[in-house]
């Protein structure tokens, strides 16, 4: 939502460029940072619906005019709903898969790898990738739809300006997004209900201020409470206390007007609700260590322990876990004992994988158990990697034509990897020969087709679809059933599965009698035992919470195929923690009651579900609600069905409009020198999909001469990405002083203003290899012009008469024509906490010539390294040097470089002398003298670590609150021709400073550094 982020870099950019004195001629920029790379060029189309515009390109043609019938029906339901229709047209941009996804320009910056689609506010724009099962893709792009919505109905017109940036971005996230997700799921959503179960259990239910908490993940706990809300009230007052917000800028503010009630009496209720709810569900049901053993859990791994693949004889498990807090990354363990053996697959320093797909995907073992197949994303490309059980890679296959890899799974010969795959934003089966390097593609349509498995026997896979209960027809997309493809007849088929249930995550028995699975029947996700040759399910488990990954469809089971042991992820007082089941008793489990109904569709009528009620484990409070809209509504799939037929096309044109104004001001006024004006605005402009941006900045200070304007230009249309940014830039200075003439009679007022005049074109080009290095180039032409303008008005002393007014413009100085350029490697992969980089390194190594008035050669080099030596403490290390060499390097014209600053050397900034420091009759301060030159070089060490979180005050790594101590020594040397460095044979000598200090994190920015620190020279 926050676009402005990306125009920071044209504002800094021709502010640093035009405000620079003479000598710093070069510009980056981006210091540091890691790149978003643009691997594809995508060539968009627009799909034109009755309220939209989609934004395609030929890969996912298909799915987006999918995209386009459920988008109309959404409006149609959500118009109704809130009771508003949008102003204009609504802008959906789509994208194939989740790394084109992360390669748009449209949202200021790439997308994480858990965000599922964006709504930024300035264009009310959607940007969204397709998620593979229509079904995900429609629950996206209603949750999308609904903060168009929210944006729309708070907002005060089609220009945003800092005061008109609609209230809903003011509205805190459980409150929006909690209202979106509710909105777009409805009441009955077994993973949110796992969630909230939990919560209870664990006397974690929150208050009002709780809601406010990161650690309340708000989309759960947010739809909760608007499912609470409009059970007791109806669902017409969603809109209602929505507009409410809208004036107010308060939800607990709108909720009291709204509702007549308290706010904290409505919470105690809404929690009252859910033990009423969920209390009886309790009942019956039995913690995960009755059914499996512990093996990987917080004590000894992370809070996320997910995707766990067992090795085939049961002794091993890889897994997926944020373990060491930078990143998911995947681990291997001993099955037994839940030992950690090793890191497999670095990613949050290791810039070759950027996503191991670890919300929707796990890897498998090779049948012999001596590697390890997975799917990952390495340079924008979909991959499988097979390494060994120490990591080392042997072997890599990418897939240009395809967008997602996901669960990968071996034949038993070894020759064959069989997996789902999004293509052109649909999911399919794949089958891969490893010898022969072909892609067989199974499955071509609209269905989902996922998690496959491939059977011990290999005459079949087992997987995940639905083809055999969905309606595409109606666009009615099924619950998830298990189906067997057989890979020589090119056969589906359905498994026996619950109908009114999610079917997921089929894994096979020893002897591939049995497949086991994961379903949400009853509202609880469990693990299941399928009895191939007598139609049997058995229950595994009964787990109060439930058997889940992170996302409803993340796989977490696994089951080793050479023993009877298995591993499923529990999740538990907000954790996901790994459990080996390996007795064969509870194996089998106990037989569900169920009844095969129809063996050619193999439907199953479970006997113990009441299949029309909207209460029960998995669907949240209150259990008196009545039906609804909202569920009305998502059953009705025809209503608000668009048709395709109606749909026009056209070429996508680009075209910059208006994104946001700065505040503008204007001021003026007179007084005996002249007329004083002072005003100024700022202006953004872009095209839809962000690839041409425009910023201009108009400001006046003083009179008509001190106009300051600057237009700056971004392309990010490919790889290379550019700019340009030309202006004007005045710098005035002078004094005001008075004296008398003709023997004191005369009184003279004399303003004296130097005014210096910047006018610069500059240009910036940049291409990143990678997510971590890239090379950058600029360069910029630059004419510095100075004048003298002296006024004076004399005045009679004693009658205070106004004599005369003599004002003259007189040249001053030489003007400077300058034509510089510089040229940058630049590496980061370091991993930042809340406040610092807690590991990884960065460097920039910088050479920037300037011929023309002055000639010189500009030179940086910096490098950082950051060791987590012990969790959670942080040891940095940084070197720096800052330098101009050639023949004008020292010229008079030239501010020289100042090694003061607190970001390089603490301890000497502007403040920080004793007038005892300095000789009275010294002309020259030595101690000041001695931070500047022509060339610096700079170095510092910290000991960095999350004081609250070391004193053990809250939980987590940085305990209630982000602040970071940290203890440093710094030293730094400055040095000129005329001052030579102790190294060179001069007498300048380091300066040292030492001390301590905190760093405060407040909502994601780094409020202030408080340091004490002790200078001293040698």
């Amino acid at each position: 939502m926050d676009r402005r982020s990306r125009f920071a870099f044209l504002t800094v950019f021709g502010v640093l460029t035009v405000f620079a004195g003479p000598g710093i001629q070069t510009t980056e920029a981006q210091y540091f940072g890691r790149n978003q790379v643009q691997y594809q060029d995508f060539d968009f189309q627009v799909l034109q619906t009755e309220h939209f515009n989609i934004y395609f390109y030929e890969e996912e043609r298909e799915a987006a005019e999918q995209a386009g019938i459920l988008a109309e029906r959404w409006y149609a339901r959500l118009s109704r709903l809130l009771n508003h229709r949008l102003r204009g047209r609504q802008q959906i941009i789509y994208y194939a898969s989740h790394p084109h996804f992360t390669q748009t320009n449209a949202i200021g910056g790439a997308p994480g790898e858990s965000t599922g689609g964006v709504t930024e506010v300035f264009k009310r724009r959607m940007v969204l990738p397709f998620a593979g099962p229509l079904a995900e893709t429609d629950h996206v792009l209603g949750h999308e739809l609904v903060h168009a919505f929210q944006f729309d109905m708070t907002g005060q017109g089609k220009t945003i300006t800092e005061s008109t940036i609609p209230m809903a971005l003011r509205l805190p996230l459980w409150f929006i997004e909690g209202m979106a997700e509710y909105l777009s799921v409805g009441p009955a959503d077994p993973h949110t209900a796992m969630w909230i179960r939990d919560a209870a259990a664990n006397d974690r239910l929150p208050k009002i201020a709780q809601l406010y908490d990161p650690r309340f993940f708000p989309y759960r706990f947010g739809q909760a409470f608007w499912a609470y809300v409009s059970g007791r009230w109806g669902d017409d007052v969603i809109g209602r206390v929505l507009n409410a917000a809208g004036r107010t800028g308060s939800a607990e503010a709108a909720l009291q007007m709204v509702l007549r009630i308290p706010v904290d009496s409505l919470v105690s209720e809404w929690h009252g609700s859910i033990r009423r709810a969920y209390d009886p569900v309790r009942e019956g049901t039995r913690s995960a260590t009755e059914f499996g053993t512990p093996i990987l859990t917080a004590s000894n791994s992370g809070t996320i322990n997910t995707a766990p693949a067992l090795s085939p004889d049961g002794e091993q498990v890889v897994f997926l876990s944020e373990k060491d807090l930078f990143a998911i990354e995947m681990f291997l363990a001993d099955a037994t004992t839940g030992e950690i053996e090793r890191k497999i697959v670095k990613t949050a320093s290791d810039p070759h994988y950027e996503s191991l797909q670890f919300l929707n995907s796990a890897g498998a073992w090779s049948p012999d158990g001596s590697l390890f197949v997975f799917g990952a994303v390495s340079k924008g490309e979909p991959t499988i990697s097979i390494v060994d059980a120490r990591g080392n890679k042997i072997r890599e296959v990418l897939f240009e034509d395809l967008g997602e890899i996901i669960n990968p799974t071996w034949s038993p010969d070894g020759r064959y990897v069989a997996f789902s795959a999004i293509v052109g934003g649909l999911s399919d089966l794949y089958i891969y020969d490893l010898e022969s390097d072909d892609l067989d593609r199974v499955t071509n349509d609209l269905y989902a087709d996922l998690q496959p498995s491939w059977s011990p026997a290999g005459n079949r896979i087992a997987f995940v679809t639905d083809r055999f209960s969905s309606d595409l027809d109606q666009l009615r997309m099924g619950n998830y059933r298990l189906a067997f493809y057989y890979p020589e007849t090119r056969r589906i088929e359905p498994a026996p599965s619950f109908p009114n249930a999610k079917n997921i995550n089929p894994q096979w028995s020893r002897n591939a009698e049995s497949l086991y699975f994961v379903a949400d029947r009853k509202g609880i996700s469990n693990v299941f035992r399928l009895e191939l040759a007598t139609g049997l399910l058995y229950q595994i488990t009964d787990l109060y919470t439930g058997v889940s990954g992170i996302t409803d469809l993340s796989p977490a089971l696994s089951s080793a195929l050479a023993s009877d042991k298995i591993v499923f992820t529990a999740f538990e007082n907000g954790e996901y923690n790994l459990y080996r089941v390996d007795d064969p008793d509870v194996l089998r489990g106990e037989l569900v009651t169920a009844v095969l109904q129809d063996l050619g569709t193999s439907t199953l009528v479970d006997a113990d579900e009441d299949l029309g009620s909207l209460a029960g484990a998995g669907v949240l409070p209150p259990n008196n609600r009545d039906r609804g809209e909202i569920v009305s509504f998502l059953d009705d799939t025809e209503f608000g069905l668009a048709d395709p037929n109606q749909f026009s096309e056209t070429d996508y044109k680009p075209s910059l409009s208006l994104d946001f104004i700065s505040q503008p001001y204007l001021t003026a006024g007179t007084d005996q020198y002249g007329t004083f004006i002072g005003g100024g605005a700022s202006a953004y402009w872009s095209d839809m999909l962000g690839q041409h941006n425009l910023a201009t900045t108009f400001q006046i200070n003083g009179g008509f001469k001190d106009i300051a304007a600057l237009v700056g230009y971004e392309n990010k249309r490919h790889r290379w990405n550019w700019g340009l940014v030309a202006g004007q830039v005045p710098q005035v200075s002078g004094a005001l002083f008075g004296s008398f003439e003709d023997s004191g009679r005369v009184f003279v007022e004399t303003r004296d203003l130097i005014r210096q005049y910047n006018r610069q074109v500059s240009g910036i080009l940049s291409y990143p290899f990678n997510r971590v290095r890239r090379v950058e180039f600029s360069g910029n032409v630059q004419r510095i012009t100075f004048e003298r303008e002296i006024k004076q008005r004399r005045f009679d002393r004693f009658s205070g008469q106004r004599l005369e007014d003599v004002d003259q413009t007189i040249p001053f100085g030489r003007p400077l024509n300058l034509l510089s350029g510089s040229m940058a490697l630049v590496y980061d992969n370091s991993v930042f906490g809340a406040t610092s980089p807690i590991t990884g390194q960065r460097y920039r190594v910088q050479a920037s010539p300037t011929v023309g008035s002055l000639n010189f050669m500009g030179v940086t080099a910096d490098a950082r390294k950051y060791w987590m030596v012990k969790r959670p403490f942080t040891l940095a290390a940084r070197v720096t040097h800052i330098g101009r060499y050639g023949r004008d390097a020292e010229d008079a014209v030239l501010n020289p470089l100042y090694m003061g600053y607190s970001s390089l050397m603490r301890g000497y900034d502007f403040n920080s002398f004793d007038v005892n420091e300095c000789p009275p009759q010294s002309a020259n301060c030595d101690t000041i003298e001695r931070l500047f030159g022509s060339r610096l070089i700079v170095a510092s060490t910290e000991l960095r670590f999350p004081l609250f979180g070391v004193l053990g005050i809250g939980s987590g790594m940085y305990g209630v609150f982000p602040v970071e101590f940290l203890m440093f020594g710094d030293a730094g040397l400055a040095w000129d021709s005329r001052n030579k460095a102790f190294f060179l044979g001069g007498d300048r000598d380091p300066l040292f400073s030492a001390g301590a200090g905190f760093r405060i994190n407040l909502f994601g920015f780094l409020l202030a550094e408080i340091d004490y620190v002790k200078a001293f020279q040698r």
